[in-house]
């Protein structure tokens, strides 16, 4: 590698002020072109080791897939060519050995034209190469292009689309005009936005991967939980049934009604304001139940009414704040009215500047007994009989 990019600087040096420079790829492929014959002597996993880095484990298994090559041209090539998008050693071992194919590409008919195609879609050079890492096999397929052209518009942004590649690396490899537009029209006529759309791409991929039919479903499970179309709240209904069956949804409502002692009315009003209660663990809401009726002392409908709440981190919010609150209130400092779930929702800075600050003088260790309630502790001041 270091003799493929001093060759190249060799001959940035040495050609004329005047002459324009041809592109990197080409000058890097130039350079790693071997002598007029091949080399009958070329091994294929001694190349793999002491060129891309693998180990002898991975070189034994990529080999298999490369016993064709009888000469490093072409891999020295791609790899002058993966050099030049700077690339760095252990991006290219990681590439090669979960792609060995990778190295057959072509730099002039494939790669090069790729790169061109996607920076004259606004992707930046290293953009290009965290791409090219994160799914190399789609990468040097030709339709890279215009899918990338399809799927940015619908990101936003060329970070967001590579967060999605990397949640959902079948975002490249699914048909696009067959399965993914399909979808997309399905979610707009549910009411989505291109900002949920978005969302739905970067958090959960597969409800535009799926077939057609697959997500069809999908929407017709999350009006049956109670969400209608054009609710503010169905990208996240969508995103709550689309990792389930609909045996496993049926037996996770069951769960919630036994868990949290809700009715059947109950649970439809849980899930209409927060669908995403159905993604979290029984194990989970079975010690914030435990906590939130039995020491608390809150109604299973008030809870229903409110299921952000059991979103909210058990040691870290739920109860520091029950502690801070119940203080406050036993020593006078606080209305009896104020609410629990009006003191939970706020930010950790506007908890600190209405609850906490007021009362240094009255309660001089308040902040510090919270901070330590915060990491799981349970200072005496805030043990209650």
């Amino acid at each position: 590698m270091l003799r493929l990019r001093s060759c190249v600087l060799s001959h940035l040096l040495s050609s004329p002020a005047t002459s324009p420079l041809p592109p990197l790829h080409r000058l890097l492929s130039a350079a790693a072109a071997p002598a007029a014959s091949p080399d009958s002597g070329f091994e294929v996993e001694r190349y793999l080791v002491a060129t891309c880095g693998l180990t002898r484990t991975q070189a034994l298994k990529a080999s298999a897939k490369l016993s064709h090559l009888k000469s490093p041209a072409k891999p020295d090539a791609v790899l002058a060519f993966l050099a030049g998008l700077g690339l760095s050693g252990a991006d290219v071992a990681a590439l090669v050995a979960r792609d060995p194919l990778f190295l057959c590409a072509g730099v002039e008919g494939n790669l090069g034209p790729a790169v061109a195609g996607l920076t004259g879609l606004g992707l930046s050079r290293p953009e290009v190469a965290r791409l090219i890492s994160l799914s190399p096999d789609r990468f040097r397929r030709k339709n890279v292009v215009p899918k990338v052209g399809y799927y940015l518009p619908l990101f936003g942004s060329s970070e967001d689309l590579l967060s999605g590649v990397k949640r959902g690396l079948f975002l490249l490899s699914v048909d696009v005009d067959r399965v993914v537009k399909p979808n997309v029209a399905v979610l707009r006529e549910c009411g989505l936005c291109v900002r949920d759309i978005a969302k739905v791409l970067i958090q959960m991929p597969r409800i535009i991967t799926a077939r057609p039919e697959r997500t069809l479903a999908m929407v017709a499970c999350a009006e049956r939980i109670g969400v209608p179309r054009g609710s503010g709240m169905f990208r996240q209904a969508l995103q709550a049934v689309a990792c389930f069956s609909e045996e496993k949804i049926a037996a996770k409502v069951e769960q919630l009604k036994k868990t949290l002692r809700w009715s059947d009315a109950d649970v439809g009003i849980a899930l209409c304001k927060w669908p995403t209660v159905l993604r979290w663990s029984n194990d989970m809401l079975q010690r914030k139940s435990e906590f939130l009726i039995s020491k608390v002392g809150l109604e299973p409908a008030y809870i229903a009414h409110r299921p952000a709440i059991l979103g909210l981190s058990l040691e870290r919010r739920l109860k520091p704040r029950y502690y801070v609150m119940r203080f406050l209130k036993e020593n006078g400092l606080l209305s009896h009215a104020r609410d629990y779930n009006s003191m939970l929702l706020v930010s950790e800075k506007v908890f600190v500047e209405r609850f906490i600050r007021p009362h240094k003088q009255a309660a001089p260790h308040i902040a510090e007994d919270y901070a330590a309630a915060c990491t799981g502790e349970v200072p005496a001041r805030f043990r209650f009989t």
